[in-house]
């Protein structure tokens, strides 16, 4: 295995975009949605790069990298077109010790990003190591299609139980079961076609204590 898979937490935490084109655009934009705090380093923007850095998104330096500017950075990506800047940023980065990804040359990178599927707080990331970004996509969308918002709605679901039951006076094997038990059961099922009914007779049966989607304040139009 030649990377170690990581998810990585970078709300509030500072983040370099290197360039201002179209995939320097969707880096920061997947910064922006794990709520970093953006910087772009580019002397041109696309428009919506623009927009972000007037609407105070991200802070923007209009002009060209220095290796300064890699100093108190958390993570940081390079989306030029220069390959000697992209190995001079790679080098910086190194010194820096800031983990850096150079799109599309895997060799000056510290980390590479995966292919994502999202369902609410489900994140299935796939990676090829580099070698077909093309085939990561197509593996991402059979996972789409195989996990639908169900998985969303259940976590959604389970995340507000839990935090029920641990406010409660409930064993740590009295949860345990709880979890185990709708786990296994048709609650996918139910969400899925938003079966309401069965949903509170399936929590009341497993959970008990007057638990239902209402208590949990929870409504499958979400």
């Amino acid at each position: 295995m030649e990377y170690y898979p990581i998810f990585l937490r970078v709300a509030d935490r500072p983040c370099l975009v290197i360039g201002g084109g179209a995939v320097a655009q969707q880096k920061v934009e997947s910064l922006l949605a794990a709520g970093a705090d953006v910087t772009v380093v580019s002397p041109r923007l696309t428009t919506s790069l623009a927009a972000l850095a007037a609407g105070g998104k991200v802070r923007h330096e209009p002009r060209p990298y220095v290796s300064s500017d890699l100093h108190g950075v958390r993570l940081a990506f390079a989306a030029t077109n220069d390959e000697a800047l992209q190995a001079r940023i790679a080098r910086d980065a190194d010194a820096a010790g800031v983990l850096l990804n150079v799109v599309d040359r895997p060799p000056l990178c510290a980390f590479i990003t995966p292919s994502v599927m999202a369902r609410g707080d489900l994140i299935i990331a796939t990676s090829t190591s580099g070698a077909s970004p093309a085939l990561a996509k197509r593996i991402r969308g059979e996972l789409e299609a195989r996990f639908g918002p169900e998985y969303a709605l259940a976590l959604r679901l389970l995340r507000r139980l839990r935090e029920r039951l641990t406010g409660a006076a409930v064993t740590p094997a009295e949860r345990q079961r709880v979890f185990a038990a709708l786990v296994n059961s048709r609650l996918l099922e139910y969400l899925r076609e938003r079966r309401t009914t069965d949903i509170d007779a399936l929590l009341a049966n497993t959970v008990g204590n007057g638990v239902s989607l209402a208590s949990l304040g929870m409504e499958l139009t979400e």
